[in-house]
C-alpha cells in the first residue's frame, strides 16, 4: 500500500495517481480514470479532478493508495 501525505487540504485523483507513480503523465491518468478503471473508497470514479482527503482510499491495477494528513 502506498501511503500519500497531503500538503494541503486535498490532493485531485489525477495528481495522486502521477505521485504515487501509477500513472507516467497526467494523459495516463486521464485515460484510466474516465476507463473506468479506478475506485475511490469501493466506488468508480470518473473524474480526474476528484478532490481526495484524508482517509481516502484509492484503487487501482491491484494497486492500493491511502491519502493521510
Amino acid at each position: 500500500m502506498e501511503i500519500i501525505h497531503l500538503r494541503e487540504d486535498f490532493i485531485k485523483l489525477g495528481q495522486a495517481l502521477k505521485a504515487a507513480g501509477l500513472a507516467g503523465s497526467g494523459v495516463e491518468a486521464k485515460l484510466v480514470i474516465q476507463d473506468g478503471r479506478v475506485r475511490v473508497n469501493g466506488q468508480v470514479e470518473v473524474q480526474r479532478g476528484k478532490k481526495l482527503v484524508a482517509g481516502d482510499v484509492v484503487e487501482y491495477a491491484g494497486q492500493t493508495i491511502k491519502i493521510e494528513s
